[in-house]
């Protein structure tokens, strides 16, 4: 890769970090990929040990389906100097990191590096590396940025938050502001950065990052990656733009089961997090190695849309995730039925549900077997049905094409975003989601309200052509609590509950009902209550009442 090349391919992550959002899907920059030095090797790393890998990634083929970053993780970091210029590991990395990145480079790929956004990184805690005392970027944040990305050449910085949580309490948005203002000024050539806060951090993330973590470290055991996709899957509505929720660097060839291993690239893949190997390269098996490879697999997670899947459906313990894939609104959707259970499930899914109608073809992308769709006529369910049956920690993975995309008519509010939620337990009263018996999908958005910036917001409500519809919002009915409801920046409805006496522990959902306009295409639907919260809130239905627009 020139010279030329890498600073193309740079500019578009760093255009994404720091500009604003972009309309055209086209321009978004997919998810990063490539291979980390964490998981397998924490903080015994070297020289030689990340020539190996930047090799193996390119004698394997993983290069050529588009796995293009080689990061170097914790580990690398020898002294501070008097003057508080960082030097490298002097028997790690004798002859330092600017030749490590120059090698990377000459393979065709873009070099990765790592640091704390306080004054000690993760390695001097966990691994008792004392070289890690001192080696983050609080107080030399635009020292460490020349060094690292116009002296060393880096492309790609993880920072982490062990030295500003653990031992300083800093405030995230703050803290992570001031190190990316400092790389942006400092780096001379675009940089792509990744926030480590093991938590979703809050929206702030995505006007100054390209990804963001969104859990505790990943491990190498079925019950982290069934923990982290929890952690994901309602978060959607965050994510896109080339901007990521990243579920942590790939456990592959590190002990999993094959089905466990499909579900874990094949959830990463739905949810268009960055895919970072972490095993050691030159000992992946050759199954492992055909699901990195997998090109119709890895075409999910790098579409042009950049989207993450939502639940779509809930199935028994099962469920169905679904997002767009090469057009908004198109006719090819990927779907994924995900059994996390430890028995074996079978779905029957209606393609209504998936806002698909008329005939359909649907694939399995990692067998790459046609997937079995009925046309079901029952009081139960009509219409065209996708059948297939999982296994325990099981995956399968199709796009499924039809003749015809339709509209839906319920609105999750787990779909909705979010602007006041994060994942960082300080806040008295979280908005989160809440499972709640009898929910729709069984979450209910919930400590929404109290003033302008805490609002739940339904981005894309789609009407063909506009018109006269009739909005319900079911909620849980909540005692002496508002709630005003705005369509397309206008208001269009006000509500205050007034709870009647109920059973002890019963859960009473209503309905508010009411007539709006829509427009042609995409629109907005706001809920929000300046002075009180609002009840918890489980979906919108939309129905169409006139003809025409």
């Amino acid at each position: 890769m020139t010279a030329k090349q890498r600073n193309f391919i740079g500019f578009l992550f760093f255009s994404l970090s720091v500009l604003p959002c972009r309309v055209e899907a086209q321009q978004f920059a997919p998810p990063i990929m490539g291979w980390s030095s964490w998981n397998t090797f924490h903080v015994n790393i070297s020289d030689s040990l990340i020539r190996t890998q930047a090799d193996a990634m390119v004698r394997l083929g993983l290069k050529d389906v588009g796995y293009t970053h080689i990061n170097i993780d914790d580990g690398f970091f020898g002294w501070r100097d008097a003057s508080g210029e960082m030097h490298p590991h002097p028997q790690r990395f004798p002859n330092g990191l600017k030749v490590v990145a120059d090698y990377i480079h000459s393979k065709g790929l873009m070099a990765g590096i790592y640091s704390d956004a306080g004054a000690n990184t993760c390695g001097s805690k966990y691994d008792a590396d004392d070289h890690g005392f001192g080696a983050g970027l609080y107080g030399h944040e635009e020292q460490d940025a020349r060094l690292y990305f116009r002296d060393w050449g880096f492309d790609f910085i993880k920072i982490d938050y062990c030295g500003a949580g653990t031992w300083l309490d800093l405030e995230e948005q703050k803290r992570y502001t001031a190190v990316c203002e400092a790389i942006k000024k400092e780096a001379g050539h675009p940089v792509s950065i990744n926030i480590c806060r093991w938590a979703f951090p809050g929206v702030w993330a995505k006007n100054i990052a390209t990804s963001w973590r969104i859990s505790r470290d990943i491990l190498p055991n079925w019950s982290s990656i069934k923990y982290i996709i929890e952690k994901n899957m309602y978060l959607s509505a965050f994510a896109g733009d080339g901007h990521y929720n990243d579920m942590d660097m790939l456990e592959i060839g590190r002990g999993l089961k094959p089905s466990e291993e499909e579900v874990h690239v094949g959830m990463w893949c739905m949810m268009s997090s960055p895919m970072l190997i972490g095993c050691d390269l030159n000992k992946l098996n050759e199954s492992s190695l055909a699901l990195l490879k997998n090109r119709e697999l890895l075409a999910i997670n790098q579409d042009r849309l950049g989207l993450q899947a939502y639940v779509a459906l809930r199935q028994g313990p099962g469920y169905v995730f679904v997002k767009d894939i090469k057009e908004r609104r198109g006719l090819t959707r990927a779907v994924a039925l995900y059994n996390p259970a430890d028995t074996a499930l079978s779905f029957e899914v209606p393609l209504s549900e998936l806002e698909l109608a008329g005939k359909a073809k649907a694939k399995d992308v990692i067998s790459h077997a046609e997937v079995k769709i009925e046309t079901v006529k029952s009081p139960a369910m009509n219409g065209n049905v996708l059948k297939a049956t999982v296994p325990a920690h099981g995956i399968k993975v199709m796009t499924i094409e039809a003749k015809q995309r339709i509209a839906p008519t319920r609105y999750e509010a787990e779909w909705a975003y979010l602007p006041a939620y994060n994942d960082l337990g300080k806040r008295k009263l979280p908005v989160g989601f809440t499972k709640v018996k009898g929910s729709s999908g069984g979450i209910c958005v919930s400590n929404v309200g109290g003033d302008m910036d805490n609002t739940l917001v339904w981005k894309h409500v789609w009407s063909e052509q506009g018109g006269t519809y009739k909005l319900r919002i079911r909620y849980v009915d909540a005692q002496r609590l508002t709630m005003k409801v705005m369509v397309n920046g206008k208001e269009a409805y006000a509500l205050q509950t007034s709870q009647q006496a109920i059973a002890k522990n019963q859960i009473d959902f209503k309905e508010a009902a009411f007539e709006i306009n829509l427009k042609p295409g995409d629109n907005e639907v706001k809920l929000y209550s300046p002075l009180t919260l609002i009840p918890a809130v489980d979906c919108l239905y939309v129905d169409k009442t006139v003809t025409g627009k």
